[in-house]
């Protein structure tokens, strides 16, 4: 599976694309107030990513089970400091409903921990390198 994504800015306009194999999907995020860049940053897709990674799977894994959930809430947090910094304290919280018990859900979002894939590909590091 091949997963990419792409953002086009110019003055007042932000192009974004993502896509897992063939399949496209464009997002809608507005420019900076000043015109250029994204007026969300890099950080909060981070975390949105962390945040989306783990609601998914959470129902690919109660579907597994035989749950049905019902609603997941996912809240993530970070702290960065100054530019260049990288980030620290990442948390995130999950809050699931869902037709199951309490040891049940609890076991869910145990076993969904370790095996959400952006979460693992944090934990154990990555390299990224730059393309010419």
């Amino acid at each position: 599976m091949k997963v990419s994504a792409s953002i086009k800015n110019s003055f007042g306009k932000n192009e974004i694309s993502v896509a897992t194999n063939s399949d496209i999907k464009t997002l809608t995020i507005a420019p900076k107030e000043s015109g250029y860049g994204s007026s969300v940053n890099g950080a909060e897709l981070l975390l949105l990513s962390l945040a989306t990674c783990y609601c998914n799977d959470i129902y690919r894994e109660a579907t597994k089970r035989g749950i049905q959930v019902d609603e997941v809430t996912v809240d993530c947090s970070s702290e960065f400091g100054a530019e260049g910094e990288t980030g620290k304290n990442f948390y995130y919280k999950p809050l699931i409903k869902a037709d199951a018990t309490p040891e049940q859900i609890e076991e869910l979002i145990k076993f969904t921990d370790g095996i959400a894939e952006i979460h693992k590909t944090i934990r154990m590091g990555l390299e990224i390198y730059l393309q010419k």
